[in-house]
């Protein structure tokens, strides 16, 4: 046997397929053409037929089906099983026309088939297949399950066909082993393999059901309905179980299928709880009624059923749609299952992968791959595609952020539903590339702030180290000169104290402009064009002429006014140390351009020995870069004719 069973070489089977299928087909149909030709009289018996004739329907469908896709041990049971089931069902109707039309040949050898055919077949449904669906190899537990199983159906065949053991001590222990095996499928729902637990807890239902189905052949007789409630049990549990069988390979994508089980689901269940309900009220009134009122426990058990359909439907529909389609069936329900996903990630990439997983399992599909728009690596990537992938853009507040591409199991197609409900959740997964991305830019962000801000600390602590520093240490010794040469040369002393004190001016100044470069109080109280007045103000009695035309409102965002007023005094800064010119203009506008509704313009220009395109930058340079990408806003450095230096920033500004 292969590691795993679905292995990746040699195909299907189709030939065998249409083989198996065709084969119980024609006994299903075969059976059901001899049995009305007899017109044999109603009786309990003849609801065993019928399952016997639904039970060769729809596992040799089964069996066709999966056996086309994949060669596999399952299919070839389900296969030779609903050959034994047909060969019962046909055996009963060949006996009632033998038994309407004398002469007929063979029915020495057909008539016992209707008692034993269905045997190995029925019984393998539950006993051996559940063992051996699965991803993974045999254990030891698998194989002493499937060793048990076979056993068992082997001793049940040839205790029931040549032997007179009382059905009691046949049925229980089958029932036993059906439920252990049950329980394992249970457990390995539980704390199996992540990608083998999906649907194996219909199927351990689907084969609790069919063991348990066994157990009414052990009542008593003189159980009210009793000759009604063993066939109609194995009916609907010949409809469940195919469908709970399916729903593990169908949430697993086993074998590459994809069938439509809701409703053998949906029927299944429902008839086999109705029919539970039924007996256990008409079994309770049975027993409190006289004898002489089996008949009103009967109508009553009725009535309680016929009350309990509509909702018991619809409370089953609304669980069987979600398992077989998932949560995509309600794209709201999905939306909100896949926005709950924004609170678990931690980080931008992990929210990604977050989504793509959510997308995946609400949609059933192989996989979800986004990428982020201009890029050529995706961000996330969940499952791996291995056909064309349906494709869908993503847009977040009108511009599109994106691209999620999705590919269903091989073999199947995404229908029109889920098309749909991909590009409803794709909203969902725009926002939350939008999400991530502002994070990756935020922080970013922050790095480049942090970069500044140090950068700006190493300005400031030179400017102490090498300006202000030595400057206090000189007009310290001068002042020491000043104290020797009082007693001998008063009047050199005057002239050296005169010299202190444009010096002392002059660092008074620096310190000045060094604190109103960080932000100057008059900034905050009076706003930019205050600010920038005060520091024209100040060059100007250094005799660098500043020519300020500022035309913002009172109420500019702060945010705003403190990047121009940063980057204005870094461009006079620069202007006033290499330019070589003796003033600058500087001109803020607020107003709009094509592309940012309301905007700051911050134009510094001089008329110098200009700019040389390429150069490095200095600290000043990228420290006003970085506050207007801050703000999301650009900054240009260029030479205009006929010359000197142009600084243009614009920075966009907030709605309120």
């Amino acid at each position: 046997m292969s590691d795993r069973l679905e292995g990746s070489a040699g195909g299907g089977a189709p030939a065998p397929a249409v083989a198996l299928a065709v084969t119980a087909w024609l006994l299903s149909v075969s059976s059901v053409v001899l049995f009305l030709a007899a017109d044999p009289t109603l009786d309990s018996n003849q609801l065993f037929f019928l399952v016997d004739v639904v039970g060769a329907a729809v596992y040799g469908t089964v069996a066709g089906v999966v056996l086309a896709r994949r060669v596999h041990p399952v299919p070839i049971i389900l296969g030779l099983g609903a050959i034994g089931i047909g060969l019962a069902a046909f055996s009963y109707a060949y006996t009632q026309l033998a038994s309407a039309r004398s002469g007929l040949p063979g029915v020495a050898v057909i008539e016992p088939l209707q008692n034993t055919a269905w045997i190995p077949g029925t019984l393998a449904l539950f006993l051996v297949v559940p063992w051996l669906i699965r991803d993974q190899r045999l254990d030891a537990i698998a194989w002493t399950g499937l060793a048990t199983g076979t056993a068992t159906t082997v001793w049940f065949f040839v205790a029931r066909t040549w032997t007179d053991t009382p059905t009691v001590w046949l049925v229980l222990p089958v029932s036993a082993l059906g439920l252990v095996t049950a329980a394992d499928v249970w457990r390995r729902h539980r704390t199996g393999p992540l990608d083998e637990r999906v649907g194996l807890g219909w199927l351990a239902v689907g084969t609790a059901l069919m063991a348990l189905s066994f157990l009414p052949l052990a009542l008593p007789e003189s159980w009210p309905a009793l000759w009604m409630v063993n066939p109609l049990v194995h009916l609907a549990v010949q409809a469940f179980y195919p469908a709970a069988m399916l729903v593990a390979v169908l949430r697993q994508r086993m074998w590459g299928l994809d069938l439509a089980v809701s409703r053998a689901v949906l029927a299944g269940t429902l008839t086999v709880g109705l029919i539970a309900l039924y007996v256990v009220v008409a079994t309770a009134l049975a027993r409190l009624l006289p004898s002489s009122d089996s008949v009103l426990a009967q109508a009553v058990a009725a009535g309680a059923v016929a009350v309990a359909v509509v909702p018991v439907r619809s409370w089953l529909q609304r669980r069987v749609h979600d398992l077989v389609y998932g949560a995509g069936a309600d794209p709201a329900r999905a939306v909100r299952d896949l926005g709950g996903r924004f609170a678990s990630a931690r980080e931008p990439g992990e929210l990604i992968a977050e989504l793509a997983a959510g997308v995946a399992a609400a949609l059933r599909l192989e996989s979800v791959t986004v990428w982020r728009a201009g890029e050529t690596e995706p961000v996330a990537r969940y499952g791996v595609p291995s056909g064309e992938a349906t494709t869908v853009d993503l847009v977040h507040r009108g511009s599109p952020v994106g691209v999620v591409a999705a590919t269903a199991p091989p073999g199947v197609a995404l229908d029109a539903r889920a098309r749909k409900s991909l590009s409803e959740l794709g909203s969902v997964v725009a926002t939350g590339l939008a999400l991530a991305q502002a994070s990756l830019e935020l922080d970013a962000a922050r790095d480049r702030l942090s970069t500044v801000r140090l950068e700006e600390r190493r300005v400031i602590r030179r400017e102490l180290h090498d300006g202000l520093g030595p400057s206090l240490a000189g007009i310290r010794l001068g002042l020491q000169g000043v104290r020797n040469l009082l007693a001998v040369d008063p009047d050199a002393a005057a002239r050296l104290l005169d010299s202190l004190q444009q010096q002392l001016d002059h660092q008074v100044d620096g310190v000045r402009s060094l604190s109103r470069t960080l932000f100057p109080p008059i900034l905050d109280e009076l706003g930019l064009a205050a600010a920038l007045h005060e520091l024209a103000a100040q060059h100007a009695r250094a005799g660098f002429v500043l020519d300020v035309r500022a035309d913002v409102p009172a109420t500019l965002d702060a945010a705003a006014g403190a990047a121009a007023y940063g980057i204005a005094v870094e461009a006079v800064s620069n202007a006033r140390r290499h330019s070589g010119a003796n003033g600058c203009r500087v001109d803020i506008i607020c107003g709009a351009s094509e592309s940012v509704s309301s905007e700051l313009t911050v134009v510094v220009l001089d008329r110098g020995v200009g700019f040389t395109p390429g150069g490095t930058g200095g600290v000043g340079t990228r420290s006003m870069r970085e506050r207007a990408s801050e703000l999301g806003g650009t900054l240009v450095i260029d030479s205009p004719p006929p010359g000197g230096t142009r600084v243009t920033a614009r920075l966009p500004l907030s709605a309120s």
